[in-house]
């Protein structure tokens, strides 16, 4: 890269820092909360401070440093953020954040002074601040650890998703191949290969979810170790902001940081668990146990419409499994309100209103298609 090209990168570098601080000492004078206030204007110092570092490199390269002047995008969230609050600019500063949070990474220049890792922090912080429990107030930490309990909806959904999954569209497959008039060999065949198939391709996309996002966490663990070896104080400063954001007054949060990171063998655990909300020991989980925990609720749901076909044949056979389809349909439908809350009844026969659609829709297809093949 040109001489000029790296004056006109550190001078873009240098406009998103000032325009940074500029928005930060916004948030602080428009925050009613005086330990969010306090955060904010922490956070427009180490902007002011990158700010400083890029002015030091144009120097050095031998381009003028222009005045600190915010831009208009930053002034115009500015004033709404002190004419509304700033909750009405936080998600688009917090998305701006995300964004520019890699900016730095392949900046060689940017790295000694551990900017790379601190833009990430920002990000983060951001994150926590608009997110649930935003201004809790709170004098110790086992208050502040509820966040990071996983939901067991979450795999109650999973499951009950899965075995839907599985009924509706092997449902949607044997009514397709019985319109079509195929015999009850066909018909098995049909939906024995349906059921592998989709349940092979929900086990080998969920294997592949939980494995992306465990060497996804695996990185971020081994950069935020990294950082924590060459900056531990920027990472200790980190944490203070964090518990300073969630509610902490600030000796608090400073002394619990403090504290924390002095015990370098839990340091790291703390620091993925606070900043980027992983459980180290876990990582999102088995890929492998996630595989078959999907290929077997998907099985489980498939066999429901094919079983009938293994002991009856024709009419009867659909008949048979529309029926029990809509059991299992109706079922589902009642466990999802363990979920959502909504009525029982309503919530059932609305599941086995769309799940029958679909197989009647698809029933006809075949019906079409078998009278055309036929003819």
């Amino acid at each position: 890269m040109t001489e000029s090209g790296d004056v006109r990168r550190y001078r873009a570098n240098l406009q998103g820092e000032i325009d940074g601080a500029a928005l930060y000492r916004a948030l602080a004078d428009a925050e009613a909360q005086p330990q969010l206030a306090e955060v904010y204007r922490r956070l427009a110092g180490v902007e002011e401070r990158h700010a400083a570092a890029w002015e030091e490199r144009l120097r050095a390269a031998g381009g003028g440093v222009p005045p600190r002047r915010a831009g208009w995008r930053t002034r115009a969230l500015a004033w709404l953020a002190r004419r509304f609050g700033p909750q009405v600019v936080l998600p688009t500063v917090a998305s701006l954040e995300r964004v520019d949070s890699s900016q730095y990474d392949r900046q060689p220049e940017a790295r000694p002074g551990g900017l790379p890792g601190q833009e990430r922090s920002h990000a983060r912080l951001l994150q926590t601040i608009i997110g649930p429990g935003r201004g809790l107030e709170g004098s110790s930490l086992v208050r502040l650890e509820g966040r990071h309990r996983s939901v067991g909806g979450n795999a109650l959904r999973a499951a009950v998703l899965g075995a839907n999954d599985g009924l509706v569209s092997n449902l949607s497959l044997v009514m397709g191949v019985a319109g079509a008039e195929l015999s009850g060999k066909g018909i098995l065949v049909t939906g024995i290969a349906g059921l592998l198939a989709g349940a092979g391709s929900m086990a080998l996309g969920e294997w592949l979810s939980v494995q992306s996002s465990r060497e996804l966490y695996e990185s971020e663990i081994a950069t935020e170790a990294a950082e924590l070896a060459a900056v531990p104080e920027e990472e200790e400063e980190e944490l203070a902001l964090i518990y300073q954001a969630k509610g902490l007054p600030e000796e608090q949060a400073r002394a619990l940081a403090r504290r924390l990171i002095a015990n370098r063998e839990n340091a790291l655990d703390t620091l993925a668990r606070e900043e980027l909300g992983i459980d180290p020991r876990e990582l999102g989980g088995s890929a492998w146990e996630a595989a078959v925990t999907s290929f077997i609720l998907f099985a489980l749901g498939a066999i429901v419409p094919l079983a009938p076909f293994f002991f009856l044949a024709g009419s009867r056979a659909v008949i048979v499994s529309l029926s029990v389809s809509a059991i299992a349909l109706f079922l589902i439908g009642a466990g999802i309100t363990l979920l959502t809350r909504r009525g029982v009844v309503a919530s059932g026969l609305r599941q086995v209103s769309f799940g029958l659609a679909a197989a009647g829709l698809v029933y006809g297809i075949g019906r079409l298609i078998g009278v055309s093949l036929a003819g």
